[in-house]
């Protein structure tokens, strides 16, 4: 199990937005759950700004501004959202748990989406850009509302 469960949902959130969460507990995993936490509490729209502000600061706080990459960032919102539209899970490890794909194949998943290598991409990490293979789901307002139809 990664470090960044030993925070309560609310503890990581607020440890994050703040600044103060140690750099070493934001995996990839802890940034699955981010969105997750996000997309649950605030819906989508307002999880794709939150997040995308909070992990340009916080790159910049740990003087790594380089590595932040804004279609990556959404891409990885959009993907959390659509399997929250398709899951049953009340807590992130259950979810993660449900779609180990997230965490294991996560390159794949959003490979699927594009026809170029957006981690790499250099006006992929200045602004977002559109998927050209695959859409993502629309952007239906606040996910709690439709999560589990």
């Amino acid at each position: 199990m990664e470090n960044h469960y030993q925070l309560t949902d609310n503890e990581f959130e607020r440890q994050f937005s703040d600044l103060s969460l140690t750099p070493t507990l934001f995996s990839h995993e802890a940034h699955l759950r981010l969105a997750w936490i996000h997309i649950r509490k605030y819906g989508i729209k307002k999880a794709i700004d939150n997040i995308s502000q909070q992990i340009k600061l916080f790159a910049t706080h740990h003087g790594d501004e380089d590595k932040y990459n804004e279609t990556v960032t959404v891409a990885a919102v959009r993907t959390v959202y659509h399997f929250i539209l398709k899951s049953s899970s009340e807590n992130f490890s259950e979810f993660i748990r449900e779609y180990p794909r997230l965490k294991n194949e996560f390159k794949g998943l959003i490979d699927s989406h594009y026809s170029t290598n957006i981690f790499t991409s250099e006006k992929a990490k200045q602004e977002f850009m559109e998927p050209d293979l695959a859409p993502y789901d629309e952007l239906r307002g606040n996910v709690n509302s439709v999560s589990h139809q």
